[in-house]
């Protein structure tokens, strides 16, 4: 199917239904003389499979990147169109509008830059261009987010060129605005149709009474890309004398009154943390927040953390646009670095948010699910490749992109069907009393976007049933819903017994659980040898019989297995498909549990898992370990046993995001990384310091276990490498016992 995208927007059309649009994270950002592709990091440049993937959405439009220094950074004389050429044309062919990305965080080919007097031209030349290739191409967003960038790159510092002063930050956003309208008037002399979207982040700014004036700048400033394009700016604006100190002359500015480019859609990139809040009280605050203006110091803190009030939000944001422009609006980015089920309600709130203005007359046209693949090392700004990689409407770090909860919801909504899990009646982080890091203050006027108020978790939902309320893994994940907002029942034995068919049957039926997690059984592997009764009653029959309840209350299950069910014959990570073949009376337990649930109940997560290690208990090996070493006394590990080692809390929060995700089977979560027992007790020693000179390495056998082990355990995937690498989680491990 080839679709004809060349009819123009009109006022019916913010009648239609809310649109559900999407973005995939694109940034090609210059540090210095390096370039971080975002592109390259999440694989789409290879990837053209990933357009069906999205088609599955039910998505109407993309933002999409043809970006000028990946097309043509020796000019357009030697152009590569290659790329865009097949993803257009299979864009068209799929039904999905493209609103075409030039410059996404960027600062244009190494022959230009931000500041570059000729960068307008060079980039409508470019603009130009791409209209002339793809005629038929109606919406452009020529610059993203031309004044974060600009803050970005000429006031903070972190990108290219750098600049640190009002100066470069002028130079920039004139340049970026400048470029903008040069590029639509090239672009519009071939397509008269094209389209502008052009976005922006509009964050708020709050502050303590005497840096109200730093506020107020802030407040003006954000909407200067708009009112730049409107051609809004004469010598009665609010930021005219800024704009002097940043180096506009009457001309520049006189140029965008006489050339006004506004939007044909007004897009909002908005983020919890967009909002800010700023306090010269330092001693309330890290150093790492301190800041100042030249005039006064202070910590510069997200407004959520600290205003009782909440956080502005999308609705009074996409209020305020409209009543200042009175043009379309679509908010062009929704995405957060979050555990799933707070990514699955920050996109309804914003959802929810657009259809309440739209009722009440403010004309929203869509909603972006933005970074479809992710995004990596945002949490640096993108100023270094580090690999820190946080997963969108798919995750990449299995074989292929794979569908998240969010996927469900996009569709859900782009198809007019209700959302409907369970953890959406319960409030996101940015509602709960935890969002509060520092002292609070009320900041005035803040409307939140969806409940104003501090919100409890909703004693109506449904929780989430762990079985196990004596182990170690039972109460991690009672922790961990605890700061994630789930409701959960932690259930002891005597409140269910898994072996006991007419406890699981009445105990389902009373609390009607979203979802159950066994975190119970039968973990003395060397005492199984002699109970092996026991050991299977607990371990394989209570497993199953919570499966064939769960299948006849169609709650989902998540249970456990281990890495005991192999043999240790090979010296490859073993994946999900490989063979099993336990030594020990717990492994076949283990072994036999799989078989049963899986049959019994097919939607179950099985998860097999190894060699624990947390903060929260005292008898884990790297805890017992650092406890004898650190009291002089002896401490024997066998030194020819290689196992992949868990981090308990890698292992409840990746375990919750698959549960939520729906994913079911068989799957491997331990930390990435294979070592003997000793070496592990090495290496939590060195990293805390201690002395190892009392550690003892023996061969397994001479250690005196009754239940055989196998020499290698170590665990891999072919479904997903979600869990981090050891050395990472030893870190953390050290860092959690800090806070303790």
């Amino acid at each position: 199917m080839t679709v004809d995208f060349n009819s123009t927007l009109d006022t019916q059309q913010s009648q239609l239904p809310l649109e559900v649009w999407a973005g995939l994270e694109c940034t090609v950002n210059r540090v210095g003389d390096k370039y971080f592709d975002q592109l390259e990091r999440n694989g789409h440049a290879t990837r053209l499979d990933d357009l069906e993937l999205f088609a599955q959405l039910g998505i109407q439009a993309i933002r999409y990147p043809v970006l000028w220094e990946r097309i043509a950074p020796n000019g357009l004389e030697n152009a590569d169109w290659s790329w865009p050429d097949e993803r257009l044309g299979r864009l068209r062919e799929l039904g999905i509008r493209p609103i075409l990305g030039l410059v996404h965080h960027g600062s244009g080919p190494d022959h230009t830059s931000l500041v570059d007097p000729d960068f307008p031209e060079k980039l409508a030349e470019f603009a130009r261009a791409v209209a002339e290739r793809y005629p038929w191409v109606t919406y452009y967003t020529p610059v993203n987010e031309p004044l974060t960038t600009a803050r970005f790159s000429g006031l903070y510092g972190h990108w290219y060129p750098h600049g640190r002063d009002d100066l470069t930050f002028g130079r920039a956003l004139l340049g970026e605005c400048r470029a903008i309208a040069l590029s639509m008037k090239a672009i519009r002399q071939v397509n008269p149709n094209a389209q502008l979207v052009q976005t922006d982040d509009l964050g708020k700014v709050y502050s303590t009474p005497k840096l109200a004036y730093q506020a107020e700048l802030e407040n003006e400033r954000r909407w200067l890309t708009f009112d730049l394009l409107c051609g809004r700016i004469d010598s009665n604006h609010p930021m005219w004398e800024y704009l002097q100190i940043c180096g506009f002359s009457e001309a520049e500015l006189g140029w965008f009154r006489e050339n006004p480019c506004p939007p044909n859609i007004m897009g909002i990139n908005h983020y919890i943390t967009s909002d800010r809040f700023l306090d010269e009280n330092l001693e309330n605050y890290p150093a790492w927040t301190h800041g100042g203006n030249g005039k006064d110091k202070y910590a510069d803190v997200e407004a959520v953390r600290v205003c009782l009030e909440g956080a502005a939000g999308p609705r009074t944001l996409l209020k305020e646009a409209w009543e200042r422009y009175k043009l379309p609006l679509a908010i062009t980015e929704v995405h957060l670095h979050c555990t799933r089920e707070e990514q699955l309600r920050w996109l309804y709130e914003v959802w929810n948010a657009a259809q309440s203005v739209r009722s009440q007359g403010v004309d929203v046209r869509a909603v972006t699910v933005w970074a479809l693949l992710g995004t990596y090392d945002w949490n640096s700004l993108v100023t270094r490749w580090v690999g820190n990689y946080e997963s969108g409407v798919f995750d990449l770090r299995s074989p292929t992109p794979r569908p998240t909860a969010i996927a469900k919801m996009v569709r859900d909504l782009a198809t007019g069907n209700q959302p409907d899990h369970p953890l959406l009646e319960i409030p996101g982080w940015w509602h709960r009393q935890e969002r509060l890091l520092y002292p609070a203050v009320s900041c005035g006027e803040i409307v939140s976007g969806g409940n104003a108020k501090i919100s409890n978790i909703s004693v109506s939902s449904a929780p989430l049933a762990i079985v196990g309320a004596r182990g170690t893994l039972g109460r991690a994940f009672a922790r961990l819903c605890e700061v994630r907002g789930i409701k959960y029942r932690l259930l002891s034995r005597q409140e269910m017994d898994i072996t006991n068919q007419d406890s699981v049957d009445a105990v389902l039926a009373e609390l009607k659980p979203w979802a159950v997690v066994n975190a119970a059984g039968y973990v003395r592997v060397d005492d199984a040898e002699h109970e092996p009764d026991v050991c299977l009653l607990n371990n394989t029959e209570g497993a199953a019989n919570l499966a064939t309840a769960c299948a006849r209350y169609n709650v989902p299950l998540l249970t456990f297995s281990s890495d005991l069910v192999f043999d240790g014959t090979v010296t490859n990570p073993y994946r999900e498909t490989d063979t099993v073949a336990p030594l020990n009376v717990y492994g076949c337990s283990k072994a036999l549990a799989e078989k049963l649930v899986l049959k019994v109940n097919p939607a179950s997560l099985v998860i097999r898992t190894s060699a624990f290690f947390g903060p929260w208990d005292d008898y884990n090996f790297v805890t017992i370990a650092l406890r004898q070493l650190s009291a002089g006394n002896t401490f024997t590990a066998a030194d020819d046993s290689i196992v992949s080692p868990t981090y308990v809390p890698d292992l409840v929060h990746a375990s919750l995001d698959l549960l939520i995700d729906g994913e079911s089977g068989l799957w491997h979560l331990a930390n990435q990384g294979a070592i003997a027992w000793a070496d592990l007790a090495r290496l939590a020693a060195k990293t805390a310091g201690v002395s190892v000179s009392n550690l003892i390495a023996r061969p397994t056998r001479e250690l005196g276990f009754i239940a055989p082990r196998p020499a290698y355990s170590v665990l891999g995937s072919d479904r997903g490498e979600l869990m981090p690498s050891l050395d990472n989680a030893m870190s953390r491990y050290f860092d959690e016992l800090e806070k303790l």
